[in-house]
């Protein structure tokens, strides 16, 4: 298996409308993917419909993309983003609704209204920006406000008038639930009871301004743009409006339909306001029609609602399909049950009813996860001709998650051709390609273990869980042995977990650094893997190659150029990039430089003037000195009493192989919290150094112009010269 290089990209300005909910991608990966392919006509297939933003980038960069999309929401975002209302549409439709009456009041007053509080300071009434929860109370305990009067802001506790008004409006509660349980479902459908539990997620003054709003959307005669615009802001407040934003730690990406012990209750109004930004900002318009509809060879995107077997023949028949892109959906029970209240919510009952089965299911495991994508995979590869690519992103992943869908698409015949993978929290890349079911192998444990040792020994360094286990798995993927014939998806799934965990837990060389006896906690590394050569080190010298080449370089091209040397499961991460890049470079506008100081015969003649004074230093301290290469040793009666290790850069991993444990590791001062870095990232190197004692090359020289000098201020001052982590560097792996 010949891996490609792992694609940067880059992570969107704005993060955008339902994004704790929709793949976490960076942007231009697929633009940057199609660009460097070779394609028999220009139709994409996403048979997945879970990112809108990855669809739109494909069909921008000049394709049409057929899309399938069983999902209401992610079809409605697809479209909305594709062709967004005007900004002036958004202001009017915004202001249309506000002044709807609510008896005697203008909606948008009467909402504010519920939303009044009273500045802790100042004492004048306020928009309270959200009202703060604990689970099974009916008030709240605090709320968060920014003064415009007298500025002051933050969290403070309830006032009885808050209490009040949340019981008052909790007083009609029942009937406004009844409301928003009749848009979804039936008063006599079975599966009422799940749209129940669903609503229940929501609290009496966010479900009302939601009911109030969307009964008055169903009377409000406004144009179709200014309709879609108003639907795309109450989309927004649906979401806004549930209990499921933790406080003070909020879920980045829930995955379950849980409210928190303590949770936030947004402004839902003010998220009504907040939401114009959100859909206009989202880049230019491209055609979207609905599956028939032609749409221009020029680019763009069709629509087909439903599912991917139901379009399979069809789309044989017409559409040649030259490449299938899309991110593979992980299991979300909290979205795809909201999804679908939210589009009974939106357009009623016949929305909900293709998608009602997101009702019901309350559990996904990774063995349903395995048998749906199974069931995907095969319709794709009937539809395709042999050797079509399938460029996949696994977003936020899972060891898991790898598991099953690479055990779902091999079993429905796709070969894996690459598999590239950056950190725990970047999506892994994968390229498949279509192709005829094959026999099946056999799996075993000792290829398994021979892989991860290989792997291990490559990169030079102990790694997390979920690079082992996806090196594992390529091992079974190319044996063929992911899944047996007997077994179903569940029995498949776990058995490879099971033995990918046996390979390491079953041999004692492998070195498992964590505090838990999980296999996915912590690290691993192999205790006869030899150090010297680590990746990290690698990259270092990769990076500063690079930049005595190329000068005023971007961080992307940095990282490409990084990318297309480490390639697969050795793609470096982004804070190692950043944290060399910090230690030899000066940025600029954008661009990185090195250092002058950093130049190659700068540092020769630094280091020359290092080994001078630590001559100089022993002299004093009645030493007599030797240098060999890089060592300065100080010896005393003939034999030696401590070395000194002189380094321009920050290759630990390799002084250390020519040391004892008497030598001092001297760096750059700009090289200690790269340093420090690698030692955060590597528990076998942090361990090594525990030995050892880095010194900075300025204590070198103020030791040398201490006008007294003796033995004991000498090793005083050594141990008190800490090498730090960088406090701007944030990126740990």
């Amino acid at each position: 298996m010949e891996h490609k290089p792992y694609i940067p990209g880059f992570k969107p300005a704005e993060s955008g409308p339902l994004s704790r909910f929709l793949p976490a991608l960076e942007d231009g990966v697929i633009s940057a993917w199609l660009s460097h392919q070779t394609l028999t006509g220009n139709w994409l297939l996403d048979p997945f419909g879970f990112s809108p933003r990855l669809v739109l980038e494909a069909a921008r960069s000049g394709y049409r993309v057929l899309v399938t999309a069983n999902n209401p929401i992610t079809r409605f975002l697809l479209e909305v983003f594709a062709n967004p209302p005007p900004e002036a549409e958004f202001i009017a439709a915004l202001a249309d609704l506000g002044a709807v009456k609510k008896g005697d009041e203008r909606l948008e007053a009467h909402f504010q209204s519920l939303y009044l509080t009273s500045c802790a300071t100042c004492e004048k009434q306020i928009q309270a920006q959200s009202f703060l929860w604990r689970k099974g109370e009916d008030v709240p305990y605090a709320r968060i406000y920014q003064c415009p009067h007298c500025g002051d802001s933050g969290e403070h506790p309830a006032t009885e008038e808050d209490k009040e008004r949340a019981k008052k409006i909790a007083a009609t509660d029942n009937l406004h639930r009844s409301r928003a349980f009749e848009r979804v479902v039936s008063l006599k459908d079975e599966d009422r009871i799940y749209a129940e539990e669903a609503i229940e997620h929501y609290l009496p003054r966010p479900l009302y301004v939601l009911t109030t709003i969307i009964n008055r959307l169903d009377s409000l005669k406004v144009s179709a743009e200014r309709r879609r615009a108003l639907t795309a802001l109450t989309l927004l407040a649906c979401d806004a409006g549930n209990t499921l934003w933790g406080y003070p730690v909020e879920r980045p990406r829930p995955k379950q339909l849980s409210t928190p012990n303590q949770f936030r209750e947004h402004n839902v109004w003010a998220m009504f306001e907040h939401g114009v930004s959100l859909f206009t900002g989202s880049g230019s318009p491209v055609t979207c029609e609905a599956w028939p509809k032609k749409i221009p060879e020029t680019g763009g995107i069709c629509i087909y609602e439903g599912r991917l077997k139901d379009l399979a023949h069809e789309v044989k028949r017409e559409i040649p399909i030259a490449a299938v892109i899309g991110a593979v959906p992980r299991p979300n029970q909290a979205f795809w049950t909201l999804s679908a209240l939210w589009a009974g919510w939106l357009w009623g009952k016949d929305a909900v009813e293709p998608y009602k089965i997101a009702l019901r299911r309350r559990r996904y495991d990774w063995a349903w996860n395995a048998t749906a994508l199974f069931a995907m995979f095969s319709h794709l590869n009937e539809l395709l001709a042999d050797g079509v690519p399938m460029f996949g992103m696994i977003p936020e992943p899972e060891a898991p998650f790898l598991t099953s869908a690479l055990t779902a698409s091999q079993t429905a015949g796709f070969a894996l051709e690459s598999v590239a993978l950056r950190t725990e929290h970047d999506a892994v890349q994968i390229l498949w390609k279509s192709a005829q079911k094959t026999e099946t192998g056999t799996a075993d444990v000792e290829l398994v273990r021979n892989t991860m040792r290989e792997f291990l020994s490559a990169r030079g360094e102990p790694v997390g869980y979920l690079h082992l286990h996806t090196a594992g798995l390529l091992a079974l993927t190319e044996a063929k042995a992911l899944r047996q014939t007997e077994d179903d998806f569940d029995a498949a799934v776990r058995k490879t977990n099971s033995l990918l965990e046996a390979a390491l837990k079953g041999n004692k060389g492998f070195v498992h650094y964590s505090t838990g006896e999980g296999a996915d906690t912590g690290m691993w590394g192999y205790s006869s893997v030899p150090s010297s050569n680590t990746l990290s080190d690698r990259v270092e010298v990769a990076v500063v190659t690079y930049l005595q080449k190329n000068q005023n370089a971007i961080f992307l091209e940095v990282e490409e150029e990084l990318n297309k040397q480490f390639t697969g499961l050795m793609t470096p991460s982004k804070g190692l990039i950043y944290a060399v890049l910090n230690s030899y470079a000066e940025r600029n506008s954008g661009s990185w430089t090195l250092r002058a100081e950093d130049a190659a015969s700068v540092r020769r003649k630094e280091m020359k003037t290092i080994f001078t004074l630590l001559e100089t230093i022993g002299k004093r301290l009645n030493y007599v000195s030797s240098k060999d290469d890089k060592v300065v040793t100080w010896l005393e009666n003939g034999k030696p009493f401590k070395r000194f290790y002189v380094l321009a850069s920050a290759l630990v991993q390799r002084a250390l192989e020519n040391t004892d444990d008497q030598t001092i590791l001297v760096l750059p001062g700009g090289r200690a919290a790269l340093a420090a870095y690698k030692q955060e990232r590597d528990p076998e190197l942090r361990e090594r150094l525990k030995k050892r004692r880095l010194v900075k090359y300025r204590l070198v020289r103020s030791l040398s112009e201490v006008p007294i000098l003796t033995r004991e201020t000498f090793e005083e001052q050594i141990a008190g010269d800490p090498v730090e982590r960088s406090t701007g560097q944030m990126m740990m792996f």
